[in-house]
């Protein structure tokens, strides 16, 4: 794996300098990328991944989603499957504790329905292009919404499946935003590691959305300019 920063110790092992010079160049080799293994299995992206990612169900029907709250939580029933989930390493999403990336998908807004205690909902940051609802109690969102008509996801609601009981939504598919994560506090030497972590365990790395999301905000905004063009 590529590192995006130079190990120093690591090239000091290399070369015979300081500590471990006593070893051949090869066994600081094996020593380095035995280390190199060692952190990638210890990066944390999200509880839901971290230990491997298990398929999703074409047939699943929906299911409810439950703040963290112990008494009277919120629930957010979704109906019918979601789409395009993944890892986002952004500063706006909610991540449980102790995660780096939130693992968020996409939604009809007509298949996303309040069904207990909405009055515990506030609007996170009014300002923000998603209006992500959280429990005003536990902090956790419970749908991020899209209210600007002319926005290409308009329609489409923002949630986080594991806060259902439900087993069956499909599984995260890329990461998105990968490089915010240092934007929250995380060792920028380490995105390697993170990188190399996101695709052992299928999840290709973008520093932006994956290319059919950003496909489809470009078409959107051709449509909307009038220079859409239809393939010869």
């Amino acid at each position: 794996m590529t590192r995006k920063f130079f190990d120093l110790h690591g090239l000091a092992n290399l070369f015979g300098l300081g500590r471990g010079e006593d070893k051949t160049p090869r066994e600081n080799i094996n020593q380095d990328r035995k280390h190199e293994e060692t952190s990638m299995t210890q990066i944390r992206i999200h509880p839901s991944v971290d230990n491997g990612i298990k398929p999703g169900k074409a047939s699943f029907m929906g299911g409810t989603l439950t703040c963290k709250c112990t008494t009277d939580p919120v629930k957010v029933e979704i109906t019918g499957q979601v789409a395009h989930n993944h890892a986002c390493g952004c500063t706006k999403c909610w991540k449980p504790e102790g995660a780096n990336f939130s693992v968020v998908a996409v939604v009809p807004r007509e298949n996303v329905k309040v069904v207990a205690h909405e009055e515990k909902l506030a609007i996170v940051d009014p300002s923000a292009t998603i209006q992500r609802h959280a429990c005003k109690a536990c902090g956790v969102h419970m749908y991020g919404r899209i209210e600007n008509r002319s926005h290409p996801f308009y329609g489409l609601d923002f949630v986080h499946v594991e806060l259902s009981k439900e087993e069956g939504w499909e599984e995260p598919r890329f990461a998105a935003f990968v490089s915010s994560i240092i934007e929250s506090g995380f060792p920028p030497e380490q995105m390697g590691e993170v990188r190399g972590r996101l695709k052992e365990l299928g999840l290709e790395p973008y520093d932006c959305l994956s290319p059919p999301l950003m496909d489809a905000i470009a078409t959107s905004v051709a449509r909307a300019s009038g220079k859409l063009a239809k393939a010869g």
